[in-house]
Order: structure tokens, then C-alpha cells, then sequence
């Protein structure tokens, strides 16, 4: 095993060179576990934690090591620990809102080059969440590449498959089943060293399954879907880099129950660039492609050009997005209003501290 293994190149060298804190050892995170961390140096595996500094200001929580970080660390503790002491910039960060009613951000996993998001033929198939999905995996910088697993359950996939590549245009879309050996061939070309991978998809998919195919054995653990519903049970349940044999990593996600986008930029109009061209049709420049005369959008869903599903999720994913920027905007404002209070707080405490000491 190298530290190129897992990735390391010149460009992760220059900006290690670069690095204020750059005195140490490179390694990548490996796993992530409740602030307990793994790293791989390149030549060993190491337990760490996280350097106090990088919990306070000016360093943000998402500033935080995640899965696929490239850090320094120092030497290991006498408790057999390192201390991971600064991180790499990244070159992509998958994030998400967290789950809940808090509007923060939660990165889920770093430094990727490509997604592939899984799904199955049946009940977990919903075109809707893919686009989720696929804006998500832009959003980070990373390639999207849709799997519809378990192929060999589906007696006629073909239409499907034609359904769901007409539905979201431009994202790779394969058919595979890792139980029967079917078109797994064809994520080959995405897998080479240095290349990062990430699998994301709801529970019970088989994104496990997937993994020990490339892995060459059984890694992870995989469970059977429920009989009466349908639905997964979650086999993993912290995300992990893992090292394949025929070189790069594959990042292992545990399903997801909430998926809510979360940078606000135009990163939305080029996971929807087909709905983006046909508005540049649009009369007005400012069209909300609802009511508006002339509305290229609108003729397209009516000619069947663009189906209504589509042009609804659009909608409804830009709405979320524009709730988010205001709630966001009024989280913040409240944040620096607390700031502010605290130090003029701290400022009326230490005059009174000054007036007490010259009385003395």
C-alpha cells in the first residue's frame, strides 16, 4: 500500500506545500464515527481525533475532517491516537441539509470524482428522488451516474430504463445485479487508481452488495429486503473509504432517510440544463414557466417534448432552495446579533472591572 493508493498526487502535494499547518504526515480519513476518526498514512492505519483549534472560530463545522479528507496528523499519543492537526482544500464536498428543521449544512463525504447513485427496479424506483439525487451530486462537483440494481427481479427493465433516461437526460444510467453477475462490467471504466468513488442510495438497495463485488469478497455485511413492504434494512451505518484491490476507493454511505439540497447557486440549472435551454425560448426573461404567454418551458410539457413530473420537481426543488436562502440569511443575522451582544456584554464587564481596580 502507497499514500498514492488511496489517491495522493501532485496536486495533493503542492497544496500540502501550500498548507500553513503543513508540518506532519499526510493521510486520508478513512471512517468517521461519531468525531472518532481513521486514517491511512499509506503504510498504516491510525485511530485519531481532531485538534481543539479546529472546533473554534474562525473554523466552521463544516471545516471538520470528513470521509475522503486529505489531513495532517501528527505522531500517535501515548493512547495510540493521532491528531489530525489541519485539512487539505477540497477539490468536492458532498453535502446535505441536516436532517430536522435546522437549516445547516452536514458534509457527508469529500473529495469524490464520481457518484454513483443506486436504486432498484420496483417499489424504491422514484424518478423524483433521483433528480434529488443527481442536483445533490452536482452541487458537490463530483459526476453523477445513476444504478438501477437488481435487474435480474424486473421481467421487462428496457422500458424503464428508456423512462427514467428521458426523464433525467445527460446522467449515465446503468442496469445491473451484482447477485447475478449483469452489466457490472460496465462501472468499470470509472474505477482506476487515484479515482474516488461514493455510493448513495435509500437502504436495502444494494450498494453493499455492489462493493464486494469489487472488493472481490464479502466486506460488508448484506441483509434481504422486508417481504411485506419492500423496503431496506440499513447494513451500514457510517460511512467508510474502502481500498480495491484493482485500484481507487469506493465511499460507502448509509441510506438516507432525508435528502434536502443545500448550496444555493446555480448549481440547480445545470443538474436541469434541458428545462434551462428550452427557457432561453421564453418570452420574458424573468418567466416563472407557469402562466406567462409565451412560455417555451410550458409548450414543451404540452407538446410532450418535457414531461410535467419534471418541470414540477424543478419547481419544487428551486422553492426549497429559495426557503432555505431566506431561512438561512435569518439564521445568520441572528447568529451575528448574538455575537455582538456577547462582546458588548464582555466590554461593559471589563470597564466595570477597570472602574473598580483605579477606586482601589
Amino acid at each position: 500500500m502507497s499514500l498514492e493508493d488511496y489517491g495522493w498526487d501532485e496536486t495533493w502535494a503542492d497544496k500540502l506545500a501550500q498548507s500553513e499547518e503543513n508540518r506532519g504526515i499526510p493521510a486520508r480519513v478513512i471512517s468517521e464515527h461519531r468525531s472518532e476518526y481513521k486514517v491511512h498514512t499509506g503504510e498504516v492505519e491510525m485511530s485519531a481525533k481532531a485538534a481543539g483549534r479546529l472546533f473554534h472560530a474562525p473554523f466552521k463545522q463544516t471545516e471538520l475532517p470528513a470521509v475522503g479528507d486529505w489531513v495532517i496528523v501528527d505522531e500517535t499519543d501515548e493512547r495510540g491516537k493521532a491528531t489530525i492537526r489541519s485539512v487539505l482544500p477540497r477539490k468536492s464536498t458532498f453535502s446535505r441539509k441536516v436532517a430536522g428543521k435546522n437549516s445547516n449544512e452536514q458534509v457527508m463525504a469529500t473529495n469524490l470524482d464520481t457518484v454513483w447513485i443506486v436504486t432498484t427496479f420496483g417499489a424504491d424506483l422514484n424518478p423524483a428522488r433521483l433528480e434529488r439525487y443527481v442536483a445533490l451530486v452536482v452541487e458537490s462537483g463530483a459526476k453523477p451516474v445513476i444504478i438501477l440494481a437488481k435487474v435480474d427481479l424486473e421481467a421487462l427493465p428496457e422500458p424503464i430504463l428508456e423512462t427514467i433516461q428521458l426523464r433525467i437526460p445527460n446522467v449515465p444510467i446503468y442496469a445491473v445485479s451484482a447477485k447475478a453477475q449483469i452489466g457490472l462490467e460496465n462501472l468499470n471504466q470509472y474505477i482506476a487508481a487515484g479515482q474516488t468513488i461514493a455510493l448513495l442510495g435509500s437502504s436495502g438497495v444494494g450498494k453493499s452488495t455492489i462493493i464486494n463485488h469489487f472488493v472481490g469478497h464479502e466486506l460488508l455485511h448484506t441483509a434481504s429486503v422486508r417481504e411485506k413492504d419492500g423496503k431496506g434494512r440499513h447494513t451500514t451505518t457510517h460511512r467508510e473509504l474502502i481500498f480495491l484491490p484493482t485500484g481507487g476507493v469506493l465511499i460507502d454511505t448509509p441510506g438516507m432517510r432525508e435528502l434536502q439540497l443545500w448550496q444555493r447557486d446555480d448549481n440547480l440549472e445545470k443538474s436541469f440544463a434541458d428545462i434551462e435551454a428550452l427557457a432561453v425560448g421564453c418570452r420574458f426573461s424573468d418567466c416563472s414557466h407557469e402562466t406567462e404567454p409565451g412560455c417555451a418551458v410550458v409548450a414543451a410539457v404540452e407538446s410532450g417534448e418535457l414531461s410535467e413530473e419534471r418541470i414540477n420537481n424543478y419547481m419544487k426543488l428551486k422553492k426549497e432552495l429559495t426557503f432555505l436562502d431566506r431561512k438561512t440569511d435569518v439564521q445568520a443575522e441572528q447568529a451575528e446579533r448574538k455575537k455582538w451582544k456577547a462582546i458588548s456584554k464582555e466590554q461593559r464587564r471589563l470597564a466595570q472591572q477597570h472602574k473598580g481596580n483605579k477606586k482601589r
